[in-house]
């Protein structure tokens, strides 16, 4: 019976560790995946910045284009005449 309780024991000791363990890898596992979620989150925004500041670049490419054309069907019609 002594026995039995003291391989009871040892278990149970080795239990305990093993818990420890296994929590502290899912802290772990936890503060990694928050990052990665920040990280996410960052690449987002970024990319998001990007694309409106492309948006924002093709928009004054188009007014200048415009401004050109129009500048020149002004000219045309005043050679014209």
């Amino acid at each position: 019976m002594a026995k039995r309780l003291l391989l009871l024991a040892e278990d149970t000791k080795r239990n305990r560790d093993e818990i420890k363990e296994l929590q502290k890898q899912v802290k772990d596992l936890a503060a990694a995946i928050e990052r990665l979620a920040y990280e996410v989150h960052r690449t987002r925004e970024k990319d998001e910045h990007e694309r409106e500041k492309l948006k924002l670049q093709l928009e004054n490419e188009l007014l200048r284009f415009e401004r050109k054309l129009s500048s020149a069907e002004g000219k045309i019609d005043t050679d014209s005449n």
